[in-house]
């Protein structure tokens, strides 16, 4: 290798580690500002008199606009430059997480919310799709890692600064501040150097040319990618139920202040994924070089040993929050390595110039389909047991021991899930290994072509 070889791929590296360092910042401030509601909930749900019903319908609003804007976005991220599209995104979500300070009442809050999940919808397609063409095939898994890193660690702070905030100051001061580093970090995706596409591939091609809806007729050919796309409506039915009520179910059922209840959900929500995504990372990377399958293999078992954890969570007595953190923190852990483990099968299986496509199809079936529900959802089931509880008691005033209770039994819908996604799993590691061969052999001929 000559010398300037040599200086050429040790610029290129630090290329690539400046570029993920920024998108690691990145997510972690879009898995904050979209966490922050719900670490606040408590004195908002006070202050504009709602229902767990009308809580759940705003985390449901964010996810329908973010699935909705989310598939577009995701074509531009294959056909623009993407270190733009993230600029542009991130400065507007921070913008509107700050307008959401200046809410007046709930339909206000509720518009601000939803603009904040328009541009959060810019971040994981166009981040994903860099990552691709940052990083070759055997250290994806792991490049991946960090970038997720972001969503354990955004929702780790906003729980723990959210609510301390809030007790402080209030709630919309939390808001005000959730908005600075997404704008200084707008700036600096501007350094961020854009990568040729398909530059990691082992087989060099040029851009291909797709038009109207073969780029999405090209992708849902792929059985894998259906697979996958249903993993991850469960996937975040569960993480987005779970994240928007666990401040308050800890709250009401364990008896904790807004401020505990996001210390508390900061480690068992968000602690725990920075140990799941960097071991996760670490394992996905080996499986995926003992066995084409291997990754999804280690994201379904992972699911599968997550569940009972989860229920034996739920099962623990009022007080008994040691336990219950140990439980739940272990289960969560382990669904974080699904983010490892199945993203980069999307790499695996899909031409490079159809990836950010391919990530902005599944986001959208991951919002539409499970997110924008999860926390609907729950608040209705929440709100149905509550009233069964205070009906079976003779009661005709709705007690906040009836919301503990309501909101508890509720919850057990996550452990349901999680067995379900678990299986998903199991029937996308079948067809993964053909999937990711066919791609190799459309490589090859179009390289010869």
């Amino acid at each position: 290798m000559t010398k300037s070889t040599m200086e050429q791929n040790q610029t290129t590296e630090k290329q690539a580690w400046y570029a993920l360092t920024v998108l690691f910042a990145i997510n972690t401030m879009n898995f904050f500002d979209r966490q922050i509601a719900a670490s606040v909930g408590k004195p908002i749900i006070d202050e504009f008199k709602l229902t767990d019903s009308d809580f759940g319908n705003m985390a449901m609003a964010f996810t329908l606009i973010y699935a909705a804007v989310g598939v577009p976005l995701g074509r531009w991220a294959d056909r623009g430059n993407r270190t733009r599209i993230l600029s542009i995104g991130v400065a507007a979500w921070s913008l509107f997480t700050a307008a959401g300070a200046a809410a007046w009442n709930y339909a206000s809050l509720f518009v601000a919310r939803m603009f904040v999940g328009v541009g959060e919808a810019s971040c994981s397609p166009a981040g994903n799709s860099l990552i691709g063409d940052l990083y070759p095939a055997n250290k994806r898994a792991r490049a991946t890692a960090i970038f997720m890193l972001g969503l354990p660690i955004g929702i780790t702070l906003s729980n723990a600064f959210g609510g301390v905030i809030a007790k402080n100051y209030g709630w919309r001061m939390t808001l005000l501040i959730a908005a600075v580093p997404g704008l200084i970090l707008a700036g600096l995706a501007f350094f961020i150097k854009e990568p040729k596409r398909g530059a990691t591939e082992a087989v060099k091609i040029e851009q291909q040319n797709h038009k109207g809806w073969e780029p999405y007729r090209r992708v849902l050919s792929i059985p894998t990618m259906w697979w996958i796309i249903l993993s991850g409506a469960l996937h975040n039915f569960n993480a987005y139920a779970v994240n928007s009520f666990m401040p308050l179910y800890l709250g009401r059922y364990h008896g904790l202040d807004v401020a505990d209840a996001g210390y508390v959900s900061a480690l068992v929500l968000g602690a725990v994924g920075v140990v799941g995504l960097l071991g996760g990372g670490l394992a996905a990377d080996w499986v995926r070089r003992k066995s084409a399958n291997g990754r999804m293999l280690l994201s379904a078992w992972a699911l599968l040993i997550s569940t009972p954890c989860i229920y034996l969570a739920l099962e623990r007595p009022k007080g008994s929050l040691t336990s219950f953190m140990i439980l739940m923190g272990i289960g969560w852990m382990l669904i974080y390595v699904y983010y490892v483990a199945v993203y980069p099968v999307v790499q695996d299986v899909v031409e490079p110039g159809l990836r950010g496509t391919a990530m902005a199809l599944y986001f959208f079936a991951m919002y539409l389909l499970g997110g924008a529900f999860g926390a609907k959802i729950l608040g209705n089931l929440s709100d149905h047991f509550a009233k069964q509880a205070m009906m079976d008691a003779g009661a005709t005033t709705m007690a906040e021991s009836f919301r503990a209770i309501g909101l508890h039994s509720a919850f057990y819908v996550a452990p349901v899930v999680s067995l379900l996604l678990a299986a998903v799993l199991f029937a996308g590691a079948r067809t993964v290994a053909k999937d990711m061969e066919k791609l190799q052999q459309w490589l090859r001929s179009v390289a010869k072509s």
